[in-house]
C-alpha cells in the first residue's frame, strides 16, 4: 500500500471482496490511470494506514470510494475517519440496493458526495460520469500541493524556530503547520504522535522525525553530512562569504575541495534581508540569494559541501592537516582555510536567554518575518545588519524601533541605510537606549528599556525583538593550535611578525604568507581574521586570495 508519489492525485478504492476490489481498480485505471494513481485496499484499517502514509509524503487524494458492507469497520465508519486525514477528498459510498437508506443517512454523517449502487456496469454510464464530475470539482477546489518537507510545532517554541531557520537557510523547501491548527493535528495523528514532543518533521519520503537534532535533520532532508573521501587538497571550514569564495576558487582551479559548515551556508551575510552595497548588484540582493548562487557555483566546479558538521579540533600530522569532528571522525588535507566567521553576541539582560527563540531572536531570523505582520518590533543594534533587518521587517510590521546604545547611527551604519531608515515612516530610532530586561512566561511580552545617560527605565509591550549587538569569533576550538588575539580573532601574516621575527614554532625559512596562520598551510579568511574589514566583498576577496596562497604553499611544499 505504499504507492509512488503522484504528481496529480490519488483515487482510492476500498472493498473487502478481493474480486470486487480488483474490478473497481481495473475500471478506474482504464479511465483515469494516466492522470491519477489508483490505490486499492481490502479493509478500512489498511486503507487508513495507506492514507496516513500518503499524508506524510504529501500526496494528494482526490476521491475515495468505499464499500458499505465491510467487517470490523464499515464504509461509513471508514469515510468518517478518512475525513480527518483528507478533508478535501471527494467521498463515494458503494452500496447494494438494500443499503440505500444507510447511504442517504451517510450524506449527513460524513458529508458524502455521492453513493453508487452495485453493480456499476457499464462504467461508461454509471461510474465514469459521477467520477468525472467529482474530479472536476476537486481540481477546482483549494487542494494546493505542499512542499515535500513539513514541520509541525508550537508557535512559541525555540527548537521549532531553530528547525525552520535551519531548513530555510539551507534552501530546503518546507511548510509550517501549527500543532494547534487542524492540518497540524492531522499530520500528528498520521504520524502517531501527540503534541507533547515537538517539532515533528516529515521528510519527503514520509519519515516522521520527532525532535530531530540538526545532524539527523540534515541527513534526512538530503543535505550532505558525510565526506566522500578521507583526504583532500583543501578543507574550508565555514560556509560564509569567505568560505564560499574559497570553495569556488579552490574547486575551479583544480583542488580537491571540501567545505564544512556547522549550520547553514551564508554565515551572517546569508541572514541579511538585503545587501545593497555589494559590487555588481545595483538593485541589491538578499543574503539568501547570494548564498544560493555561491553554493551552486561551488558545487558546479566540484566542491563538496558538508552541512551540520561541528569541527572540534585541528591537528598537524606531518604534511597533513587533520580536521576533527564532534562525533570523533576526521578528514585530512594538504591545506586548510579557516573561514569560521563570527556569531552574534548574546544579550546580557535578565530573561533574554530563556526567551531565545520565543520572541527573542539573534540575527534577522527571516522565517519569523511573516509572523511580525501588523506587530510592533524592536531591533537591538546600530550596525548594517540591524539596519537591513529594520528595513525588511518594516514592510509588514506596524512599527519598528531601533534601540542603539551609542549617540547616533553614523558611527557604525552605512550612510545609504541611515537615509533609508530616516525616510521610512514606521521606523523610529532610540539612541542611548539599552534593554535592561526581557519579560514573559512562554514568549516575550514586555521589555524594560533604560536610558544610558539618565538611567531612567521604561516598560514597553513587545512580542518581537531581534538582536544585533556585535560579533564574537567562532574560534574557541582552535585554542592551543592557532594564535589568536585577546578577543579570539585569528592572527595571520604580518600580525604574527610585528617585531620581524617569525612566530614561536615556525620552522620554514620564509615568513608566513599574508593570510597564513602560525601553522604553515593553514590560512584564515573573512571575519574571523584579526583586523578584517567585516564586509561581504572583502570576505569573498580574502577567500579568493587565500586559495592563491594555498597554491603557492603547495608548490613549495
Amino acid at each position: 500500500m505504499a504507492p509512488e508519489r503522484s504528481t496529480v492525485g490519488v483515487i482510492m478504492t476500498v472493498d473487502d471482496d478481493p474480486g470486487v476490489s480488483r474490478a473497481v481498480a481495473r475500471d478506474l485505471r482504464r479511465r483515469y490511470g494516466e492522470s491519477y494513481r489508483i490505490v486499492r485496499a481490502e479493509s478500512g484499517e489498511s486503507a487508513l494506514q495507506a492514507l496516513r502514509e500518503l499524508k506524510l509524503r504529501g500526496d494528494l487524494v482526490a476521491v475515495i470510494l468505499a464499500d458499505y458492507r465491510m467487517p470490523q469497520m464499515n464504509g461509513i465508519e471508514f469515510l468518517e475517519q478518512a475525513l480527518d486525514v483528507y478533508p478535501g477528498a471527494r467521498r463515494v459510498l458503494l452500496t447494494a440496493y438494500a443499503d440505500t437508506n444507510a447511504a442517504i443517512d451517510a450524506i449527513n454523517v460524513v458529508d458524502l458526495d455521492h453513493y453508487l449502487l452495485k453493480p456499476w456496469d457499464p462504467p461508461e454510464e454509471k461510474l465514469y460520469p459521477v467520477l468525472d464530475d467529482l474530479l472536476e470539482a476537486w481540481r477546482g477546489s483549494d487542494f494546493r500541493p505542499v512542499p515535500a518537507t513539513k514541520v509541525v510545532g508550537h508557535r512559541w517554541s525555540a527548537r521549532s524556530s531553530e528547525v525552520r531557520e535551519f531548513l530555510a537557510r539551507n534552501q530546503v523547501p518546507y511548510r509550517w503547520y501549527s500543532a494547534d491548527e487542524p492540518e497540524g493535528r492531522r499530520l500528528l495523528a498520521a504520524a502517531g504522535q501527540d503534541a507533547q514532543r515537538l517539532p515533528l518533521v516529515i521528510t519527503p519520503d514520509g519519515t516522521a522525525l520527532v525532535e530531530p537534532d540538526t545532524s539527523e535533520l540534515a541527513a534526512r532532508v538530503g543535505l550532505a553530512t558525510t565526506p566522500a573521501a578521507d583526504f583532500y587538497d583543501l578543507v574550508v571550514i565555514g560556509g560564509g562569504p569567505a568560505g564560499l569564495g574559497s570553495a569556488v576558487y579552490g574547486a575551479s582551479e583544480g583542488l580537491r575541495t571540501v567545505l564544512v559548515e556547522r549550520s547553514a551556508t551564508g554565515g551572517q551575510a546569508g541572514q541579511s534581508s538585503r545587501i545593497e552595497n555589494y559590487l555588481g548588484f545595483p538593485d541589491g540582493v538578499s543574503g539568501a540569494q547570494l548564498t544560493d548562487r555561491a553554493r551552486r557555483q561551488a558545487a558546479k566546479f566540484g566542491a563538496e559541501i558538508l552541512t551540520a558538521r561541528e569541527v572540534t579540533g585541528l591537528e598537524i600530522n606531518g604534511s597533513a592537516r587533520v580536521v576533527r569532528f564532534s562525533d570523533g571522525s576526521a578528514i585530512a588535507a594538504h591545506s586548510v582555510i579557516l573561514a569560521t566567521g563570527v556569531s552574534y553576541r548574546q544579550l546580557n539582560a535578565p530573561g533574554a536567554f530563556d526567551l531565545t527563540g520565543c520572541g527573542v531572536f539573534y540575527g534577522s531570523a527571516l522565517t519569523e518575518a511573516e509572523s511580525c505582520q501588523g506587530h510592533d518590533v524592536y531591533i537591538v543594534g546600530g550596525a548594517n545588519s540591524a539596519g537591513q533587518a529594520a528595513m525588511y521587517l518594516a514592510r509588514g510590521a506596524k512599527s519598528v524601533t531601533l534601540l542603539v546604545r551609542g549617540e547616533s547611527l553614523s558611527a557604525s551604519m552605512s550612510y545609504y541605510l541611515i537615509q533609508q531608515i530616516e525616510e521610512a515612516p514606521n521606523i523610529s530610532v532610540r539612541c542611548g537606549t539599552v534593554v535592561e530586561a526581557a519579560h514573559g512566561s512562554e514568549h516575550l511580552e514586555q521589555l524594560t528599556l533604560r536610558d544610558v545617560e539618565s538611567g531612567r527605565t521604561e516598560l514597553v509591550d513587545a512580542q518581537w525583538m531581534f538582536v544585533f549587538i556585535g560579533a564574537a569569533p567562532r574560534t574557541d576550538w582552535l585554542d592551543g593550535a592557532v594564535l589568536r588575539d585577546d578577543h579570539g580573532f585569528i592572527l595571520a601574516g604580518p600580525d604574527l611578525t610585528p617585531d620581524g621575527r617569525p612566530p614561536t614554532g615556525w620552522e620554514l625559512d620564509r615568513p608566513p604568507y599574508h593570510l597564513e596562520t602560525n601553522i604553515p598551510g593553514v590560512f584564515v579568511a573573512g571575519d574571523a581574521r584579526a583586523e578584517s574589514a567585516k564586509r561581504v566583498a572583502s570576505a569573498v576577496g580574502e577567500g579568493a586570495m587565500a586559495v592563491m596562497l594555498v597554491h603557492r604553499y603547495l608548490e613549495q611544499s
